[in-house]
């Protein structure tokens, strides 16, 4: 799957902000109510929303309503395409020709 650099920068973007990564790191024990990463993040609702709206939209963190709460948990699939396209982006590869011939 080829992603445009926009769809690079959302997942990216998503794990630039300390208190996603906090978020994130939360969720690697398994799936959370969002009345527990409130307690958690002691933030405000509305900010949290926020942030899981990013989390989400990169695909890296899944949501599902149950009843009225909502659960969160890492997305198997999204994180597998986040390590794939950093290691894409990473990638050097050697042509052997210098540029500035």
């Amino acid at each position: 799957m080829k992603l445009t650099n926009k769809q690079i920068t959302v997942i990216f973007k998503a794990l630039c902000d300390e208190n996603r990564v906090q978020i994130f790191r939360l969720l690697q024990n398994g799936e959370k109510c969002a009345c527990k990463l409130l307690e958690a993040m002691q933030c405000t609702q509305p900010t949290l929303s926020h942030h899981m709206k990013i989390l989400c939209d990169s695909g890296l963190v899944v949501g599902r309503k149950e009843g009225k709460w909502m659960y969160y948990s890492i997305s198997p699939e999204g994180t597998e395409i986040a390590v794939n396209v950093l290691r894409e982006l990473t990638k050097v590869s050697d042509s052997g020709e210098c540029c500035c011939k």
